[in-house]
């Protein structure tokens, strides 16, 4: 049995998401943060020796990183779905916003995350650089959206997936304003129409409020 380790508010949802969307059989464990620091607790880090979500067993198999467990995901249990292939017009596109997501959005967020609790003088010129690439990455974003539906285009895929996170629960732990990017604001509402999402984010946050905005 497949099973995903989820940790609250992590990009361990992307799995969750993954399976509900692949109408996969899986069995979901869940891992609550700890309330002071908001690491994940001993039980979670004990599953894989970098100790971060997410992770998955699959029999003997043990695996985490995002990529890589979405990557095995699909290709032991998608059928082909969710992904597009080399003969694909499309296909280019699949792999830039397949690799965007923690190639150059999540390391984005997560600098600008550490970045904010030193506590910088606002014209710091570190600070700063960092702020204009995740705008430039943001603005990216939008400009995408302004003219395709989804990421790859046209089609829902694992890029997708890979990049919902960063823009909505990341948000807790890095605010961003997205009255700027008013094309991710729509992108993300159709992504909230989604069954398999809504289905995703109450197993695995039940209660959590979904910043879609």
């Amino acid at each position: 049995m497949l099973t995903v380790h989820h940790l609250g508010k992590s990009q361990s949802e992307r799995i969750v998401w993954l399976c509900e969307e692949l109408g996969i059989p899986y069995e979901l464990k869940r891992y609550t943060r700890d309330p002071v620091t908001m690491l994940a607790p001993a039980e979670y880090k004990a599953l894989h020796p970098i100790g971060a979500a997410p992770v998955i067993t699959d029999g003997e198999l043990v695996l985490a990183e995002s990529g890589a467990v979405v990557d095995y995901i699909v290709a032991k249990y998608g059928n082909g779905r969710l992904v597009l292939g080399p003969t694909d017009p499309a296909f280019a596109q699949f792999l830039y916003w397949l690799q965007f997501a923690n190639g150059t959005l999540q390391p984005g967020m997560g600098r600008m995350m550490i970045l904010s609790r030193l506590d910088l003088a606002k014209d710091n010129p570190t600070l700063l650089a960092m702020k204009g690439r995740l705008d430039r990455a943001y603005d990216l974003l939008d400009a995408r959206l302004r003219e395709a539906e989804y990421l790859a285009g046209s089609a829902f895929t694992t890029a997708d997936i890979m990049t919902v996170f960063s823009l909505t629960t990341m948000r807790y732990f890095q605010p961003y304003d997205l009255q700027r990017c008013p094309n991710v604001v729509e992108y993300l509402g159709r992504i909230s129409a989604r069954a398999g999402y809504r289905r995703a984010m109450q197993k695995g946050d039940p209660g959590m409020a979904l910043l879609l905005n």
